[in-house]
């Protein structure tokens, strides 16, 4: 069910929600994505992304993709999360991916508490990827954009693990970075990952 207040938020203004994902993993960059929605063309079945198949979520994503009204990915490298912790990595990817935008937003709903510095007015609402259309459906392009990427990482980095757990810290994942050691793609800011570096080390 929509929330009367956003629906007539998303009625009267260009309305772009954003979200991201991967905060939590020890591998790979955290990805964002901004979403405009056409209020003519609704698309059924959004809701958070954590709460939906693989296959549902990738269905969605090409509905969105062929009728939200544009739709952007921005992205913070493994580098600059380390350098400037995965907070502001977050907040740097949101930034990107509203820049990313092929039309300026009125108005912008970002799932969570923190906002990112921005030129026009937003608003952070809590649990928003379930609440919020724009917002579910940024979750959903995200999550499908950077479990993709994780995929080739999974090509290119064999042995962790990563097309399966998308860089979580699984309990295969720990074991796979104490046999094979750290990667380019692994965070060095993360404690699983620098006990591993320290280990190395001593």
């Amino acid at each position: 069910m929509i929330e009367p207040q956003f629906e007539l938020l998303a009625a009267r203004t260009r309305l772009a929600g954003v979200d991201e994902v991967g905060r939590g993993p020890l591998a790979g960059p955290v990805v964002a994505a901004a979403v405009i929605l056409d209020p003519a063309r609704p698309i059924a079945g959004l809701a958070d992304s954590k709460k939906l198949s693989a296959s549902r979520r990738e269905k969605l994503a090409q509905m969105i993709k062929a009728d939200a009204i544009c739709w952007a990915i921005g992205r913070a490298e493994v580098a600059e999360i380390d350098t400037i912790n995965i907070l502001q990595a977050s907040l740097l990817a949101m930034q990107r991916a509203i820049a990313g935008l092929a039309l300026r937003p009125e108005h912008i709903l970002v799932d969570g508490n923190h906002l990112p510095v921005l030129d026009c007015p937003a608003e952070a609402v809590i649990k928003g990827d379930s609440r919020v259309p724009c917002i579910s459906a940024a979750s959903i392009l995200a999550k499908v954009n950077r479990d993709g990427e994780m995929q080739q990482m999974d090509q290119l980095y064999p042995g962790y693990g990563l097309a399966e757990h998308k860089g979580y810290p699984t309990r295969k994942h720990i074991e796979a970075l104490q046999r094979l050691g750290v990667s380019e793609i692994h965070r060095r800011s993360y404690a699983p990952v620098r006990r591993i570096l320290e280990q190395s080390d001593g």
